[in-house]
C-alpha cells in the first residue's frame, strides 16, 4: 500500500471513530435528558416535582393514571392513581409549554402478599401482620368489602369529632 493510500485509510478510520464517539455522546446526552423528563411513581403515593414559578396551568394526559395539584412556588404534587404511563404538561399564562414530563406509575414493591383464588385476587400488606389492602386488580367482592369498611370507619371518626 502506498503511503498516500495508508494516510487516507488512517484518516477514514479516525473520522469514523470520531463520528462514532460523537454519536455515542449524543445518545448518552439524549438518554440523560429523557431520564430527567420522566417521573417514576408508585400507585397511591405522591411525589413533589419542582416547576418554574410562572406555571399557570397543568394538564394530565390520562387522569386515571396520575393526578396533579399545583402549589404556590412552582411545586407540583403528583399522585399515582392507576398503573400505566401518561404525560404531564405545564404551561405559562400565554399557553407556552414550559415543562413536559412522562409519568410512569407502577405497583408497590413493599411487603405485599397477593392471594389468588381461581381468577379472583386479594392483596394484603404483611408488615408485621397481614391485613387486607385495596389494590387495583383485586376481585370486586374483597375490594368493595374493604372499601366499605374503610368508609364506615372514616364516617364514625368524623361523627366522634362533632
Amino acid at each position: 500500500m502506498s503511503p498516500a493510500r495508508a494516510r487516507h485509510s488512517a484518516w477514514r478510520t479516525i473520522r469514523g471513530t470520531f463520528a462514532t464517539l460523537l454519536l455515542a455522546a449524543g445518545l448518552l446526552a439524549a438518554g440523560e435528558a429523557g431520564a430527567a423528563d420522566s417521573v417514576q411513581i408508585v400507585l397511591d403515593r405522591a411525589t413533589v416535582v419542582k416547576l418554574p414559578e410562572r406555571i399557570a396551568t397543568v394538564i394530565v394526559g390520562n387522569p386515571l393514571i396520575a393526578d396533579v395539584s399545583l402549589q404556590p412556588g412552582g411545586i407540583m404534587v403528583l399522585t399515582g392513581k392507576g398503573y400505566g404511563v401518561t404525560n404531564v404538561l405545564a404551561l405559562d399564562r400565554s399557553g407556552t409549554v414550559l415543562v413536559e414530563k412522562s409519568v410512569h406509575v407502577s405497583g408497590p414493591r413493599d411487603d405485599v402478599l397477593i392471594v389468588h383464588r381461581g381468577i379472583a385476587r386479594e392483596s394484603y400488606s404483611c408488615n408485621p401482620d397481614c391485613e387486607r389492602r385495596l389494590m387495583l386488580g383485586d376481585a370486586q367482592q374483597p375490594f368493595e368489602s374493604a372499601l366499605t369498611q374503610t368508609d364506615v370507619r372514616a364516617r364514625k371518626a368524623q361523627d366522634i369529632g362533632k
